[in-house]
């Protein structure tokens, strides 16, 4: 298995966006290893792009973009 960073990110972010748009039907992925692992990478490299995560903006703007 691969570590997440081997990954391209664009690709991980859409991931992510498919997982969380789940959350209503699939309420058992919030507590899921994978999406928060997930989630603490994406968030890690938010900040290397000078992103706030604790603006919902900043971080939903960051999650669109490729």
């Amino acid at each position: 298995m691969q570590r997440l960073d081997a990954y391209d990110l664009a690709a991980l972010k859409i991931v992510y966006r498919c997982l969380h748009a789940c959350l209503p039907e699939q309420p058992a992925l919030m507590d899921s290893q994978l999406l928060q692992d997930l989630q603490r990478f994406l968030q890690r490299r938010t900040g290397e792009d000078g992103v706030d995560v604790s603006t919902h903006g900043e971080w939903a703007r960051w999650l669109a973009a490729d």
